[in-house]
């Protein structure tokens, strides 16, 4: 399924026209025709019409953080269909993602989630509404976003919102000021390394609180080792774990962990996004949703694709996850439901939410994109210009086996690179008892 799936995603030319524990209680908050602040109860406005569904209708929501959850606002208020009142229900990002399974038993009738094999997995499991009806009427998607929605049995489970591109960020300003030249090649972002040890300046900021970030890291040191087929035939449950071309890209992570911040596991992504913002390191190997930390000089903040390692492959993959919207098997209030997800579909409501949260591209070909910033036109760039596209470790594999094994191991082995050899094994048998 993930092969079938993988080779639906790799062509970019499909995705051309397109383009984050324990359990804790929700924040809630009312949508309607105002948009409330986050995680406080807004009005809504009565009246109107845009549908025929009324009554209450719940959205679960992961966008926990101040800008994207005020983007999700934002496009909620816009939602035609005042006779509805939309109740967000927010829970923080890493315990949402992590208790998922648990989540989709008593969920909103609404939810954020991923597109790839972690919705195909939960499709498979009977615990998600069939929208194919809705996707009948939607028509700014690319044939490569409808198959990133589909289910095994060839039903539809998700609207896609937006999607973005994983790479190399930094602030132009602060090479200008350093004198540093962007990398084009291994060599060069290996000599950019040393000289910013050499200038007092950790040249990587890397924060793994959560256990999926290092993840991207891993991705991308696959693709750019074994390949695009060997890195979704891995994350299939096919490859070898203890392999040597594993063994090959955990060397390389070795070689580049010196160069990044110590204590990575203990440090979340926006706190080491924020060394990078003051200078304290030089580099950030993150999504585009890194700009949420930089509302406030987004001009001052560019990207590169990570180099080439194997000639063979090039920069031919990266990862470019794709985030939307799907529905609860038997959600309280389907009318109502279907109606917020078909509007959810158009260009008008994912520009909505990409105006106030602009790290993302829209995945509507229908999306009025003249408003892009600069970072936003360079992702939808990277996107269409990339061969193959990976939607990221913990989408493009078995839950269970992305959160129980590899944000372990991966956590253990930048506590102690050292002990990668036993960390590998460790992996291999559980990944065989998981896809057995």
């Amino acid at each position: 399924m993930l092969a079938g799936a993988g080779a639906l995603l790799g062509v970019s030319a499909v995705l051309a026209a397109c383009g984050d524990d324990d359990d804790t209680s929700p924040t809630s908050a009312s949508v309607g025709g105002t948009t409330p602040t986050p995680g406080t109860a807004g009005t809504t406005t009565g009246g109107g019409g845009g549908g025929t569904a009324t009554g209450t209708l719940t959205l679960g929501s992961n966008y926990s953080d101040a800008v994207p959850a005020a983007a999700l606002a934002a496009m909620i208020a816009g939602f035609p269909n005042k006779n509805v009142d939309v109740k967000v229900n927010t829970v923080d990002h890493n315990t949402f993602q992590e208790n998922i399974t648990n989540y989709l038993q008593q969920p909103d009738d609404v939810i954020t989630w991923f597109a790839g094999y972690r919705l195909q997995y939960f499709a498979a499991q009977g615990v998600l509404g069939d929208i194919s009806d809705v996707w009948g009427g939607l028509t700014g998607f690319s044939e490569g976003f409808k198959a990133a929605s589909t289910g095994e049995d060839n039903k539809q489970y998700l609207v896609p919102l937006y999607n973005y591109p994983w790479a190399v960020h930094y602030r132009p300003s602060f090479f200008e000021e350093k004198g540093y030249a962007v990398p084009s090649t291994l060599d060069e972002l290996m000599g950019l390394a040393d000289q910013m040890m050499t200038d007092d300046v950790t040249p990587f900021s890397l924060g793994n609180d959560g256990k999926w970030p290092a993840m991207g890291t891993f991705d991308i040191l696959n693709m750019r080792i074994n390949g695009y087929q060997f890195h979704v035939d891995l994350m299939a449950g096919d490859g070898d774990w203890t392999s040597d071309e594993v063994k090959a890209v955990f060397a390389a992570f070795g070689d580049l962990l010196p160069f990044h911040q110590s204590g990575p596991n203990g440090r979340t992504w926006q706190e080491a996004a924020t060394a990078m913002k003051s200078g304290e390191t030089g580099m950030m190997l993150l999504g585009t949703f890194v700009s949420e930390q930089f509302a406030d000089s987004l001009d001052d903040l560019d990207f590169f694709p990570f180099p080439a390692i194997n000639d063979e492959y090039g920069t031919d993959s990266i990862d470019a996850p794709i985030d939307g919207f799907m529905m609860a098997a038997a959600p309280k209030n389907e009318e109502a439901a279907k109606e917020l997800l078909a509007y959810l579909g158009t260009g008008e409501a994912a520009i909505a939410f990409l105006t106030e949260n602009p790290g993302s591209v829209a995945a509507s070909t229908e999306a009025d994109t003249s408003g892009y910033t600069a970072l936003q036109e360079k992702s939808a760039e990277l996107i269409s210009s990339t061969a193959n596209i990976a939607q990221f470790l913990d989408r493009d594999t078995n839950p269970e086996f992305a959160s129980n094994v590899m944000g372990d191991a991966l956590a253990d082995f930048l506590a102690d690179p050292g002990s990668i050899d036993s960390i590998l094994d460790d992996v291999e048998a559980r990944k065989q008892a998981i896809f057995e």
